[in-house]
Formats: C-alpha cells, structure tokens, sequence
C-alpha cells in the first residue's frame, strides 16, 4: 500500500522589490571601485611633488648605487600611499553607498511606495551618521550631525526627484519598445530591430 505524497509548497520571505529601488549589493560594489579609483588618483597626483624631490636627490648624487636605492625606496613609498588611499577611498565611499542604498531601499520597503521623501530621508540619516563619526568634540558632532542632516536632505531631495522622473521616462520608453501595436510582448531581440529599423527609415 503506497502512502499518499505530501504536496509540499515552498514560502519565499523574499519580498518583490519595488519599482525605481537600486539594488544594494551593486550600488555598494560601485562605491567602493569609485572610491577606490579617486583615493588612488588623488594620491597618485599629490605624490608628483615629491617624485620630483626624488630627482633633484638623484641628481645631485653621483654614486649610481644610491641612485638605484633613491629610486627603490621613492617606487616603494609611492606605491605604499597610493595603495592606502586606494583601500581608504574604497572603505569610505563604499560605506556611504551601503548605508544610503540600504536607508533608501528599508525606508522604500517599509512604507511601501518609492519616492523623493525615501531619497531624501536616507541622505539625511547617512550625512548625519558620517557627521556623527567625525573627529572633534561632542559639541562640534553635534554641529556636523546637524548640518549634515540639514545639507543631506537639501541636496538628496532634488536628486531623488531628478532620479525618479529618468526612472519614470526610461520605464515610458521600454514598455513602448517591448509591445507594439496590437499590445503583443515582444522579445529584447525584435524591439531593438524594430528600434533600429526606426531610426534607420527617419
């Protein structure tokens, strides 16, 4: 006598995401390349003046030994700084990105609409959590949490509306290029046929 299977349903805890929302994990990994990238060049571009320190020593030395240990060691020190500022820009910018696409995406979820108020309350939380860890007294944390509230939301508030109406247009202009006129679905391979056809017949 066989046992009757069990129907066994699987229960995803993983909400949709809403629509216009940044994925987190890109975002951050973007922030830190970037950061990395500038903290790198920064340093790259502030060690000239000392290369050039480097070759008045090494022209005023006439012994090609040392010559060589002059150019080891300013070779070793260049690359010592630019890989800290490198790892340095990369931690800092990366926490940013992290903190504000996470406030954004939390604030988007729990209020469940994705707006300029979600884009501004995350620039507001993450200027003021970065104004928090500043170096100084507890008075003048307290001036950076404030101005950095204040400078946050001031600046992410046009931003978020600029970012919401690009993500509106380039929504508009996908759902035109995947159904056509009998309001079929098309294929990403037929709407950019038809996209180039288009342009091509203008």
């Amino acid at each position: 006598m066989e046992a009757p299977e069990k129907s066994e349903e699987t229960v995803s805890n993983i909400t949709p995401r809403i629509p216009g929302t940044v994925n987190w994990g890109t975002a951050t990994v973007i922030g830190v390349f970037a950061g990395m990238l500038y903290g790198g060049s920064k340093e790259a571009a502030a060690s000239v003046s000392k290369d050039a320190e480097v070759m008045l020593k090494l022209g005023s030395t006439p012994d090609k030994r040392e010559q060589h240990r002059l150019m080891r060691d300013a070779m070793e020190k260049r690359f010592i700084r630019v890989t800290r500022g490198s790892i340095v820009g990369g931690v800092r910018l990366g926490m940013f990105t992290a903190a504000f696409y996470g406030l954004q995406n939390l604030l988007a979820e729990k209020r469940g609409v994705h707006d300029v108020f979600n884009v501004a309350g995350a620039g507001s939380a993450t200027a003021a959590a970065f104004g928090l860890i500043l170096p100084g007294s507890l008075l003048w944390r307290a001036r950076n949490v404030v101005l950095g509230s204040v400078l946050g939301a001031a600046l992410c508030f046009p931003l978020g509306w600029v970012h919401l109406k690009l993500v509106e247009k380039a929504n508009e202009g996908n759902l035109a290029a995947y159904t056509d006129q009998r309001g079929e679905a098309k294929s990403g391979v037929g709407a950019a046929i038809e996209r180039l056809e288009g342009n091509l017949s203008k």
